[in-house]
This record gives structure tokens, C-alpha cells and sequence, in this order.
């Protein structure tokens, strides 16, 4: 299996079901009379990022992972999503970004030297294999699972096969 084939579909699945709960998300919103900003800005706890900016870090990791893989420019995203449709439109706009490579970008990636941000003032510099286990899919996969989690604790009907997006 190549290192564009252990990435890239990865990415794509989870952006690819994330608009379903985000459909499913705002449906709650409108038969619950609730304010879409309040599941927005929901929380697993008040020091957690809110559901919208788990989000936003789901694609930021899936695009700029992709990015410093191949030693591409990183895109810079900024945060401005106020909407569950802006918030599928982020989620659109990343996916596309991500299909834009090809799998010969990815040769060597595995072996290749990854230098990403820790914290605000630090970089930190391993091997794309290492990158990949170690910090992209991870935190790729924990933003996922904590709005899915932040969603499903507001009593929005989403399950595992929304997450995996195999409805």
C-alpha cells in the first residue's frame, strides 16, 4: 500500500461524513426550536474548544497534514465559520483541496522530514511516518470524534455509522 493510500482516503472519508451530522445538527436545531448557535458553540466542558472550532481543526488537519507530507505550502485557513453551511462549505472546500494531490507527491513521505508547530512559539521535526501516527491522524481523529461526541451529548440521533459516514 502506497503512503498516499494509507493517508488520503483516510481524510477524505471522515470530511466526507462530517456534512451528514452537520445536516442531522441543524435538522435537531429546527425541530428542538434550539438556536444553531448554541450546538455551535457547545461544549464537552467549558475548557474545550466549541463544536464549530472542532470543526475547523478537523480540516486544518486534514489539509495542512497533507501539505507538510509532500513539503507543499500549508494553507492558512482562517476561522470564520459562523453556520452549519459555512461549516460544510470549510469541509467541501478541504476535501477538494485534499484530491488535488496525487499519490507520486506522497513517494518517500513516510522517510521524508516533517517540521510542524507545537504551541505557539515551537516547531517540532520527525519523519512523515512518525508525523502521521503520531500527531496528524490522531488529532485529525480526536476533533472528529469530540464533535460527533459534543453533538450526540446535545441529543442530536447520530451514531457510529454517521461518523464513518456508511449510512
Amino acid at each position: 500500500m502506497s503512503f498516499y493510500d494509507a493517508t488520503v482516503p483516510a481524510f477524505l472519508q471522515i470530511l466526507g461524513s462530517l456534512p451528514g451530522i452537520l445536516t442531522k445538527a441543524e435538522a435537531h436545531c429546527k425541530a428542538k426550536n434550539i438556536a444553531p448557535e448554541v450546538l455551535l458553540g457547545a461544549r464537552l466542558y467549558p475548557d474545550m474548544l466549541p463544536f464549530s472550532k472542532q470543526i475547523q481543526l478537523v480540516c486544518d488537519f486534514a489539509g495542512k497534514s497533507c501539505a507538510r507530507l509532500t513539503h507543499s505550502e500549508v494553507p492558512s485557513t482562517p476561522d470564520t465559520e459562523k453556520t452549519f453551511e459555512e461549516l460544510k462549505q470549510r469541509l467541501a472546500k478541504t476535501a477538494d483541496y485534499i484530491k488535488t494531490f496525487k499519490p507520486e507527491q506522497f513517494e518517500g513521505a513516510d522517510a521524508r522530514e516533517v517540521t510542524f508547530p507545537i504551541g505557539p512559539t515551537n516547531t517540532l521535526t520527525v519523519k512523515g511516518q512518525q508525523f502521521v501516527n503520531n500527531f496528524a491522524f490522531p488529532n485529525f481523529y480526536f476533533h472528529a470524534a469530540t464533535a460527533h461526541g459534543i453533538l450526540r451529548h446535545n441529543g442530536v440521533e447520530i451514531g457510529k455509522r454517521d461518523f464513518l459516514g456508511v449510512n
